[in-house]
C-alpha cells in the first residue's frame, strides 16, 4: 500500500497492521517449538485415548447407545497452525489496544471513498426507488409501480394528506426516460416552434425516439440541421399547427410567446377544434392564462409545460417538465415528455406551472449570484478560489450545478448554457409574482440588481455564471 496519498488515520491503520504482523511473526516462531512438543504429547495421549474410546464405542454399540467420538476432533485441533490457534484464542493480544480499534475502522472507508470519487466525495446521492437503480430518474414519483423506500412513502403520504386537506392540485410524473430506450412514440403528428438552446435539444430527442416532427423557427437556417435528421419544415406557425396534431412552442419571454400566438400567420390562425397547443416557454401566469383562453375559444386544447434545466440537460433528454392545464392533453404528450425529460409533473389548472417554474428559477438565480459573491470575496481576502470550490464540493452544497458554474468562473468560460438575460427575466417575473400576493422577496430582489449590473456590462448573451463579472468591475 502506498501511504503517501492516504489520510492520517489510514496511515495509522496500515502502521498498526504492519506492527501486528511483525509481532505475530516473532511470537509464532517462539511458540512453534513449544507447540510441536505439545502436539507430540497430545498425539501420544490421543493414541491412548483412541484405543480406550474404541473399546467403549464398541461396548456402547452392543448396548444400543452410540456415543460421539471426539478423538479425531481433538487431533484436528492439535494440528491447527500456531498463528490461527493463537488468533482464535486471543484476538486482541496483538496490534494496537482495543481503545484504538475505533480509529482504525471508521476513517478507512471515508478515505477510500474520497480517493475513489474525487472532488465529489462529500456528496451522496439518495437511494433511487426506480428499478435497476437508475440514478437519473427522480426520487419524487407518486405514480410509480415499484414500491419506494420508506422515506419516499412518507413524503408521498404527506403530499396526499395535504391534497385532501387543502384541495391543492395533484402531482404526477412520467414513468420512463429517454435514456432507457423504452419509449413507444405517439402516432400523432408533432409540431415544434422555436429552436433556441432548449428547443434544439428537445427536437433532437423527439426525432431520436421516432416521433414525426415538423419544425419552424424565426431564423429559418436553424431548421436545416433538423431537416437532415428527418424533420419536416413548416413555413409559418399557423401552417405547423394546421398540419400537426400537437404543436409545442419554446420561446424566450412573454412578449415572444404572445407574438407567436397572436401575430401574423401565428398559432391562433391554425387552431381549429381538436388542435392541441403546448407552450413550454417560461412566462408569467397572466400571459399563459391569456394564451389558454384564446386557444380554447377557437376549440383548441391547451397545456402549459415550462421546463427546468439547461442546454446540456436538454441535449441529454434530462429536463424536468412542469405541466398544467388540459389533463387529457398531458396524457397524450406522454411519449414526448419521456423523450425530452427525465420527469414530468402535472400541477393542475393553467398558471400553476408558470408560478412554480418562476419560483424554481428564482432559487437557482439567487444561488448563482451567491456563488459568484463567495468566489469574489475569497479572491479579495487572499483565499484560493479553487480551494473554496473543493471545500464546497465536499460539503452539503455539492452538486453538478455548483461545480459546473464555479468551473466556468475559474476558467473564464461563459459560453451560454442558460442565458444570463433569461435568468434575470425570471427573477424579475418572480419578484412581480411575490408583489401580486404581497409576499416579500428581498433575496431575489438583491440578486436581480446584480444581474442587471451584469447586463449593463454587456453580459446578457453569456451564461448566467457571468454574473461574476458584476462583482469584479
Amino acid at each position: 500500500m502506498i501511504k503517501i496519498n492516504k489520510g492520517k488515520r489510514f496511515q495509522q491503520a496500515v502502521d498498526a497492521v504492519e506492527e501486528f504482523l511483525k509481532k505475530g511473526k516473532g511470537k509464532d516462531q517462539a511458540s512453534h517449538n513449544s507447540t510441536e512438543e505439545k502436539n507430540r504429547r497430545n498425539s501420544s495421549e490421543e493414541r491412548g485415548k483412541q484405543s480406550v474410546g474404541e473399546e467403549k464405542h464398541k461396548a456402547n454399540l452392543s448396548e444400543g447407545k452410540p456415543k460421539k467420538r471426539v478423538s479425531s476432533v481433538s487431533s484436528e485441533r492439535g494440528s491447527k497452525s500456531p498463528l490461527k490457534r493463537t488468533y482464535e484464542q486471543s484476538p486482541r493480544k496483538r496490534g494496537r489496544p482495543p481503545k484504538d480499534e475505533k480509529d482504525l475502522t471508521i476513517p478507512e472507508s471515508s478515505t477510500v471513498k474520497r480517493m475513489m470519487t474525487g472532488t465529489m466525495a462529500g456528496f451522496k446521492w439518495p437511494p433511487s426507488p426506480v428499478k435497476d437503480g437508475d440514478p437519473h430518474f427522480h426520487h419524487f414519483l407518486l405514480s410509480q409501480t415499484e414500491k419506494p423506500a420508506v422515506c419516499y412513502q412518507a413524503i408521498t403520504k404527506k403530499l396526499k394528506v395535504c391534497e385532501e386537506e387543502t384541495g391543492s392540485t395533484s402531482i404526477q410524473a412520467a414513468d420512463s426516460t429517454a435514456i432507457n430506450g423504452s419509449i413507444t412514440p405517439t402516432d400523432k403528428k408533432i409540431g415544434f416552434l422555436g429552436l433556441g438552446l432548449m428547443g434544439s435539444g428537445i427536437v433532437s430527442n423527439l426525432l431520436k425516439m421516432g416521433h414525426t416532427v415538423t419544425v419552424w423557427n424565426r431564423t429559418a437556417e436553424k431548421c436545416d440541421l433538423f431537416i437532415q435528421e428527418g424533420a419536416r419544415l413548416g413555413r409559418t406557425p399557423a401552417e405547423v399547427v394546421s398540419t400537426c396534431d400537437i404543436t409545442f412552442a419554446c420561446v424566450s419571454d412573454p412578449k415572444a410567446a404572445k407574438d407567436l400566438v397572436l401575430g401574423p400567420s401565428g398559432v391562433l390562425q391554425g387552431i381549429r377544434p381538436g388542435k392541441c397547443y403546448v407552450d413550454m416557454s417560461t412566462v408569467d401566469a397572466d400571459t399563459v392564462t391569456e394564451l389558454a383562453q384564446v386557444i380554447v375559444s377557437r376549440g383548441g386544447r391547451f397545456l402549459e409545460a415550462p421546463v427546468s434545466g439547461n442546454q446540456q440537460l436538454s441535449n441529454d433528454g434530462m429536463l424536468v417538465i412542469l405541466a398544467a392545464g388540459d389533463r387529457g392533453l398531458y396524457e397524450d404528450c406522454s411519449s414526448c415528455f419521456q423523450a425530452m425529460g427525465k420527469t414530468s409533473f402535472f400541477l393542475g389548472e393553467v398558471g400553476n406551472a408558470a408560478k412554480m417554474m418562476l419560483i424554481v428559477n428564482m432559487v437557482q438565480g439567487s444561488f448563482m449570484a451567491t456563488i459568484a459573491e463567495g468566489l469574489t470575496l475569497a479572491q479579495v481576502t487572499g483565499q484560493s478560489q479553487q480551494t473554496l470550490l473543493d471545500i464546497l464540493n465536499q460539503g452539503q452544497l455539492a452538486s453538478i450545478f455548483l461545480d459546473q458554474k464555479c468551473q466556468n468562473i475559474l476558467q473564464g468560460n461563459f459560453k451560454p448554457d442558460f442565458y444570463l438575460k433569461y435568468i434575470q427575466k425570471d427573477l424579475r417575473l418572480a419578484i412581480a409574482l411575490g408583489d401580486s400576493v404581497n409576499h416579500p422577496t428581498p433575496m431575489a430582489a438583491a440578486a436581480n440588481e446584480v444581474y442587471k449590473r451584469a447586463k449593463a456590462l454587456d453580459q446578457s448573451d453569456n451564461d448566467m455564471s457571468a454574473v461574476y463579472r458584476a462583482y469584479i468591475h
